[in-house]
């Protein structure tokens, strides 16, 4: 072994915190490659809610709603992405965005930051692992709930325990299935709607048009008229609100990715790219293959139909006559629940590192094994995910409605805690005088009002979120503490750690940039050797996914 690769080996992370602890050091491993992170950043996004749960917001609003405001909302998440890549590509470091709250802003919006995307990343695990449970139910009922609870956690325990590397792969193939999941149902919508089906119905964009079901394409919600029409629009946005994500599954994935500043640039492009695609392609698809106004599919939302069954791609084989093909589509879409509540685990536990990292957290969350997995952070996380033993006393339906409600604001908190403290970045760069043409991945444009774009959605979308909790008849007390606890609780973290512990409101003269930590990545990258691909399939594959 030479020089370069024993470094690689060896020291791949080792930077010192120079938080409340000097002590502490960041001893995570840089084991995940380019298609690691891509799949990750993927695959932490695409669930249940772009294959089943979509169809619920397509009966309130339409398809042209629904592709509205899908479109609409992956313009906010270009600006959040923008003000990431910007920042984390630079400082590659664990639990970046929670971290730069505290050095740009103030250590209690870093604190705050932390709680809320911890408290939204590990809320989201019971509610896949319930999913999980729901969507098999599709082929049998007899498996007792509680055991497949105890699977999925296990299975869990298992991929995040070991060294990342493995978590990495497991992810990579796992997150693939859902790129192949969705991919298929673009094109089975394609193929079908130019008559390409058992019945040879050219139907195309029939379910669009006024004149075939009534009040397409834009559905009413709640009232009739404008105000229903718009208030069919709003329930799509909240959806699409809760349904894309992607850059912030990156981000957490920074301080353990292959050459950072390499690999990272071309994730945050590439990904954002391809989730758009997705669920904008994917938004249109299901408004395309079933009307709004479906009665199988408003009787299969009624009886809660269990996995694949409320899915508006599985109401349109069936009707096709297709029956094989549903069969396939829950299979996959059970591995992408696996997959989702998997990468929640990773950043859950990262984030609670990250935490702890800066003297946020009880120092027994910085530990981590040999093989770099921060052990007691991923065992809190799973710990918390026991919560999803609530199904086997309630309702499934009205457990995922408690969690969904709960992650939609915290989700959207969390972007809006980004926005700002990119603003606070920007004007620390400015008035230091450092030009953004070092940076690693430099955005071009408008780049002032888009980051402003980004804080001002996300913000108004937090508190729109639960706003149907008050509308006439519709007052439910478990609903309204879901859709609204993180936007009471976060200012009182934010003002109770700031009153405690007197921390300062930053000024940009006097921001520092972690500059010990992109000094350790300095070193690392001068001495990282990169694997060649042995063959031209290598080749490939590797340019697939960079």
């Amino acid at each position: 072994m030479n020089s370069k690769e024993e470094f690689k080996t060896d020291i791949d992370v080792s930077s010192t915190v120079r938080g409340s602890d000097s002590s502490l050091h960041d001893q995570t491993h840089r084991r995940l490659k380019a298609r690691h992170i891509q799949l990750i950043g993927i695959g932490g996004t695409i669930g249940t809610a772009l294959f089943v749960q979509i169809g619920a917001s397509l009966t309130k609003g339409g398809p042209g709603s629904l592709f509205i405001a899908f479109t609409i909302w992956c313009t906010f998440i270009m600006a959040v992405s923008n003000c990431l890549a910007e920042m984390v590509t630079w400082i590659p470091i664990s639990s970046p965005f929670v971290r730069f709250a505290d050095r740009f802003v103030d250590p209690a919006l870093g604190f705050t930051a932390a709680i809320n995307f911890f408290v939204f990343e590990a809320a989201l695990v019971p509610y896949e692992i319930v999913a999980f449970n729901v969507v098999l139910h599709f082929w049998t009922d007899k498996i007792p709930t509680a055991a497949v609870i105890a699977f999925v956690l296990v299975c869990y325990a298992s991929l995040n325990f070991f060294a990342v590397k493995w978590y990495g792969e497991s992810e990579f193939w796992l997150a693939l299935g859902k790129v192949l999941l969705i991919t298929g149902l673009i094109l089975f919508t394609f193929v079908t709607m130019v008559g390409g089906n058992p019945l040879h119905d050219a139907y195309g964009f029939r379910y669009w048009s006024p004149s075939n079901v009534e009040g397409s394409p834009f559905g009413e919600f709640y009232t009739t008229g404008n105000t229903g029409r718009f208030l069919g629009f709003m329930a799509c946005l909240i959806q699409a609100s809760f349904t894309i994500a992607g850059p912030d599954y990156i981000s957490m994935a920074a301080g353990e990715a292959e050459n950072p500043r390499k690999n990272l640039p071309r994730a945050y492009n590439s990904v954002f790219y391809r989730l758009t695609t997705f669920f904008v392609l994917g938004s249109m698809c299901v408004g395309i293959v079933v009307p709004y106004n479906d009665t199988n599919l408003l009787q299969a939302l009624s009886d809660a139909r269990p996995g694949a069954g409320s899915s508006p791609y599985v109401i349109a084989m069936t009707r096709m006559g297709i029956p094989i093909l549903p069969h396939i589509v829950n299979f996959l879409v059970l591995s992408a629940i696996f997959s989702a509540g998997n990468s929640y685990v990773f950043c859950a536990s990262r984030t609670l590192f990250g935490l702890a990292l800066e003297g946020k957290a009880p120092r027994i969350f910085t530990y981590c094994t040999k093989s770099g997995v921060p052990v007691f952070s991923v065992t809190l996380t799973l710990a918390i995910a026991l919560l999803a033993f609530l199904q086997v006393s309630n309702n499934s339906a009205i457990v995922l409605q408690w969690f969904i409600n709960l992650v939609t604001a915290s989700q959207l908190l969390n972007f809006a805690f980004i926005a700002f403290t990119y603003i606070r970045f920007y004007n620390a760069l400015k008035a230091q005088g450092i030009s953004r043409d070092i940076f690693h991945i430099r955005v071009s444009g408008n780049h002032s009002a888009r980051k402003w774009y980004a804080l001002i959605g996300n913000t108004i979308m937090a508190f729109v979120g639960g706003y149907t909790v008050f509308l006439n008849g519709n007052w439910n007390i478990p609903n309204f503490l879901f859709s609204y606890m993180m936007i009471g609780l976060c200012p009182v973290l934010f003002v109770g750690w700031k009153v405690y512990h007197k921390t300062p409101w930053r000024k940009p003269e006097d921001v520092t940039f972690f500059e010990a930590e992109r000094e350790q990545v300095d070193r690392y990258e001068d001495n990282f050797v990169e694997e060649i691909p042995s063959n031209r399939l290598l080749r490939v594959w590797n340019w697939i996914f960079t």
